[in-house]
């Protein structure tokens, strides 16, 4: 009887280990339908499946100089604005490219800022096969978020199963403390050619 009811508890005790292990071990469905990372570096082309994207120049500042409605504006952030500047187009048909996110060192992922309201050189892009198009990615970061990050371009924020340009930024030269080399104390964004 002892050895019965013993037989049981190591049955019930490898169950559970059992259990367990495929719970923690098996994928979560967000990764399962995550978009599908296509990566580069900067400088290079790196072709999504709809679009394609030129990573061309990252400039770091601490004041972000802006008109809204027709009013000058100098916004301010607790880490660095990162003005990106790319170069898109769509590989097959028009598209549209909307979404832009920092992806720090640690794994952190900031959106672009929503502080700048509308403006034609800033996501949504509209997008046509073959012919290439200037757009602007604004992000507000923490100076920490810098070496080592990476930027994600897909064509929709919430986009299963799709691809994601993923472009390390590792040619972005920093300081000792990770902080960029070059940092503007204000940077004017409509002096930018195509600035609105």
């Amino acid at each position: 009887m002892r050895i019965r009811v013993l037989g049981n508890l190591v049955i019930l005790a490898a169950t559970v280990a059992l259990s367990y292990g495929m719970q923690v071990s098996k994928p979560h469905y967000a990764d399962l339908t995550a978009p599908i990372p296509v990566d580069g570096a900067m400088h290079d082309t790196v072709r999504a499946r709809s679009f394609e994207v030129r990573l061309d120049k990252i400039v770091f500042a601490r004041k972000l100089k802006t008109n809204q409605f027709g009013q000058e504006r100098l916004l301010t952030t607790g880490g660095l604005w990162a003005v990106v500047t790319t170069n898109l187009a769509a590989t097959g048909s028009s598209t549209t490219i909307a979404d832009g996110t920092w992806q720090g060192p640690t794994g952190l992922r900031y959106h672009q800022t929503e502080r700048l309201g509308y403006r034609q050189d800033m996501p949504p892009h509209g997008v046509d096969p073959g012919l290439e198009k200037r757009g602007l990615f604004v992000f507000e970061v923490p100076s920490d978020q810098i070496r080592g990050a990476r930027l994600l371009i897909a064509s929709r924020r919430f986009g299963p199963l799709d691809a994601q340009a993923r472009i390390g930024l590792d040619a972005v030269p920093t300081g000792a403390d990770g902080e960029p080399a070059d940092i503007v104390p204000e940077f004017d964004l409509d002096a930018q050619p195509g600035g609105t």
